[in-house]
């Protein structure tokens, strides 16, 4: 959380999402979903609806050998806080916006 805030803070001096865990020493994105296939598989989920924008997340399901039976987009309003971040996100990371 330290991390985030930081990462945040650089936001606000107009760093994009990317930049700013870049400036943190950090990779674009760090998470892992590793966990959460390991929880479906002990409880033996083969199938997902995933609700996701992200194409990496997509990817790492796809190849988790659980199907994706259906991908839900997140719909999202922009506004003017949020406008630049979803540029990032659909620009840069192609994000299914």
């Amino acid at each position: 959380m330290f991390n985030k805030n930081n990462a945040y803070a650089l936001q606000d001096e107009g760093q994009d999402t990317i930049q700013a865990n870049h400036s943190l020493g950090f990779d674009t994105d760090l998470r892992d979903f590793t966990i959460a296939v390991k929880a479906l598989e002990h409880f033996k989920i083969k199938s997902i609806e995933l609700l996701s924008n992200n194409p990496d997340k997509i990817k790492v399901w796809e190849h988790s050998g659980i199907n994706i039976s259906k991908r839900i987009p997140l719909i999202i309003k922009t506004n003017e806080y949020n406008l630049g971040y979803l540029d990032v996100k659909k620009d840069q990371l192609k994000h299914l916006l």
